[in-house]
């Protein structure tokens, strides 16, 4: 099969290799359909992120059609049309009992990173995964917008499950690429008050209120914080930061007034920031991060696109083959685009 294969940081190949089997039990090998490009693929590829082993198949926005089923798999039959949660778990040790599958000891991803076992992703004609990964794609949602129900999830677990936003609550999103798009998108269908998004891209900002921002700030306004509470005098009740930048989660800080429910979100690298100790004890912010997902967020993040609440299809902006994927990473690095998806 036709697959893109990372040999290190800024060399992806496409190459012919070996079809995956279903031989093992719950194995299922998914014909990839459509798998979008996350940011932290293109960090991967870049060189941005570094915790990668090679070589690696990297994609893990997937959906396709089951073509194979391994011993034991009994709720999909060879036809069915898919959604994949990249992250996989045992189901039994102390974290997945409790429903934090996400955290799970013996995890695996499959294209994505996290732990330690990572397998090879969907930027590929097929996929092998386990049947637990696989969720039934509704017939009203295209093949691209359900590759997308795996960010769209960790966006409703961000938002809804984590920071617990409220229907009227004041929300504001800094940094609204495709995830803070998504998070945006879940803030305004929970009915979000005012709504704000920050950003330095004039395209993003754009966007952002053609899809339910109330307002939008340059995140390059010498005084942020100000143009913020010029729109929200009381301050905002839920601020997310998707935007990936430490100086994001340094201007999350400084919005902060008591009781603000805040969600590092966007961040991966290791990077640190300040906090005033008594003025964090006084303020009573909650913070919150999210990374990953779970069964509970895919399930209802597939509801929030069948029913119509959540129209990703409107943060598509790019379509290639996969024998096309170096133009895609070209229009990566660009910004003028929001979620670019592969057709294996």
């Amino acid at each position: 099969m036709l697959a893109a294969v990372l040999h290190d940081f800024n060399d992806l190949r496409l190459e012919d290799v070996p079809k995956p089997q279903a031989k093992n039990a719950g194995d299922t090998v998914v014909r990839v359909k459509s798998c979008g490009i996350c940011a932290t693929d293109y960090k991967a590829i870049k060189g941005i992120r570094r915790n990668v082993n090679f070589p690696f198949i990297p994609g893990h926005e997937t959906a396709g059609i089951v073509d194979q089923v391994g011993p034991g798999v009994t709720h999909f039959r060879i036809g069915d049309e898919v959604i994949c949660q990249p992250s996989g778990y045992c189901g039994f040790c102390q974290h997945c009992r409790v429903g934090h599958t996400h955290y799970c000891e013996h995890a695996f991803s499959t294209g994505g990173d996290g732990p330690a076992d990572i397998r090879p992703g969907a930027f590929a004609e097929f996929m092998l995964t386990k049947e637990q990964c696989l969720f039934r794609k509704p017939g009203n949602l295209s093949f691209d917008v359900a590759a997308l129900t795996e960010p769209l999830s960790g966006a409703w677990k961000g938002v809804i499950q984590y920071s617990e936003m409220k229907v009227g609550d004041d929300v504001v999103v800094i940094g609204v690429g495709g995830i803070g798009l998504l998070c945006l998108m879940v803030a305004r269908a929970a009915g979000a008050g005012r709504l704000l998004a920050i950003d330095p891209s004039a395209h993003a900002r754009g966007q952002a209120l053609h899809l339910g921002a109330t307002h939008a700030v340059d995140a390059r306004d010498p005084d942020v914080r100000k143009r913020v509470y010029e729109i929200i005098p009381n301050g905002p009740d839920v601020v997310v930061e998707a935007a990936g930048p430490i100086s994001a989660v340094r201007l999350m800080v400084n919005l902060l007034r008591r009781g603000t429910r805040w969600n590092v979100f966007g961040i991966t690298t290791h990077e640190t920031f300040d906090l005033d100790g008594g003025l964090t004890h006084f303020l009573e912010a909650r913070m919150d991060a999210s990374f990953g997902t779970t069964p509970l967020a895919m399930q209802k993040s597939i509801r929030l696109m069948e029913c119509g609440l959540v129209n990703i299809e409107k943060i598509i902006t790019h379509r290639f083959g996969l024998s096309e994927i170096h133009r895609a990473l070209e229009v990566m690095s660009g910004q003028s685009r929001n979620k670019v998806m592969i057709h294996p």
